[in-house]
């Protein structure tokens, strides 16, 4: 079993930057795949951004590549996003998930955190 919890959201200006962690337990991270994903008010939740374990590939979606950056630090089982030049359409609740298979399909993860909200002010 593992648990996710997810740190770091807040209200920010446009333009302005978050970094978000989600600090895993419960069990090794080792060879776990890990994503973010978000869901806005009134819509369903997207993926955002994934990272492999055995590689460290990273892919994003196409409405943050080049803003967000995924990453992870093996030796503390957490997994962060840098989120820059934020938009008010990045508004939402983040969640962290993680699992052994890979894309951003949400049934290929196993494991969820409860999320974090981020807001971003017009």
């Amino acid at each position: 079993q593992v648990q996710l919890v997810e740190s770091g959201g807040g209200l920010v200006q446009a333009g302005g930057s978050l970094r978000l962690s989600c600090a895993a337990s419960g069990r090794t991270f080792r060879g776990y795949n890990m994503g973010w994903f978000r869901q806005a008010p009134g819509k369903e939740r997207e993926f955002v951004a994934g990272i492999r374990w055995s590689s460290g590939l990273t892919y994003y979606s196409d409405s943050v590549k080049g803003r967000f950056t995924i990453s992870r630090d093996n030796a503390k089982n957490t997994v962060y996003l840098q989120m820059n030049s934020l938009k008010p359409e990045d508004t939402g609740v983040y969640f962290c998930a993680s699992g052994l298979r890979y894309g951003s399909a949400q049934n290929l993860y196993d494991y969820w955190g409860q999320g974090t909200q981020v807001t971003v002010s017009s």
